[in-house]
């Protein structure tokens, strides 16, 4: 056995067994996020003309199909979603949940409809909310 690790064989087999280790012993120390609430997060919903000046300029390129977009000033997290062209006005969106797990930020909104007996305008309507939260590093999942 002892002449098999000799030689670039013996080196290989050596480098080869090191990563290994290495990827074994990495994977122990891996946090995984089983998306479990941490907390609910506290939010506003902004209307456009409240929103950052950097932010409506995104919104008036992006609004024409559905988006999901984030943003950051120096005080807050703005999380937004877009549900794109609908075929009348009427529409609103509700936040279903946010919250914050071990290594995301959780958001989901349910796009309503225009109740049946509600007077709509006929023109198409592009739909999309602005949510204001505190500032946070973590990334956001969109349910």
């Amino acid at each position: 056995m002892k002449h098999f690790l000799k030689g670039k064989a013996g080196r290989w087999v050596y480098l080869l067994l090191s990563i290994i280790m290495l990827f074994l012993l990495s994977g122990c120390n891996r946090k995984n996020d089983d998306g479990e609430k941490v907390r609910d997060l506290e939010f506003t919903v902004v209307g456009e003309a409240d929103a950052p000046q950097q932010l409506q300029t995104i919104l008036a390129e992006k609004r024409t199909q559905p988006f999901k977009i984030t943003f950051t000033d120096e005080q807050n997290l703005y999380i937004v979603v877009g549900y794109g062209p609908q075929q009348t006005g009427g529409y609103s969106i509700q936040v279903e949940e946010l919250y914050l797990t071990d290594n995301a930020i959780v958001l989901d909104t349910e796009l309503l409809g225009p109740e049946k007996e509600e007077a709509v305008a006929p023109e198409t309507s592009y739909p999309f909310i602005i949510i204001r939260t505190e500032l946070l590093e973590n990334p956001v999942i969109f349910k």
